[in-house]
């Protein structure tokens, strides 16, 4: 269960298992073994859960991680709709954390460097 999850989580930020793997500072054969059956060790299973902003839980569980509570935090859908996002995209959960010691004019260049990107590629 491992590694179906960890490939989906890569697949989830459109990397490779294998690119994941060397950020991470381990070898390719390394995913072989874990693609094979092999589990990591409990020290690389939180590296790697840290890495994609997830629990060892989820990274090794049955399921992959649950999206919030269908009704409203605090009454407010908006709200709510971003925690399912939060839940189930780990590329976001990367991003809000690497963001969360940021100021409010930090958010507004990357906002502003998202959207131009956005642009750049026809998505918006």
């Amino acid at each position: 269960m491992f590694y179906e999850n960890f490939l989906r989580l890569c697949n989830g930020l459109g990397k490779a298992p294998t690119a994941v793997a060397t950020e991470l500072g381990f070898q390719k054969s390394t995913v072989t073994r874990w693609k094979n059956g092999c589990n990591p060790t409990d020290a690389t299973k939180a590296r790697i859960a840290d890495y994609f902003g997830v629990t060892t839980d989820e990274l090794c569980g049955d399921t992959a991680p649950k999206p919030a509570a269908a009704s409203a935090v605090n009454g407010d859908s908006e709200l709510t709709e971003y925690l399912e996002q939060l839940a189930t995209r780990p590329e976001l959960r990367m991003l809000f954390s690497v963001s969360k010691d940021a100021t409010k004019a930090d958010v507004e260049k990357a906002v502003a460097i998202i959207e131009a990107l956005r642009r750049v590629e026809g998505k918006d």
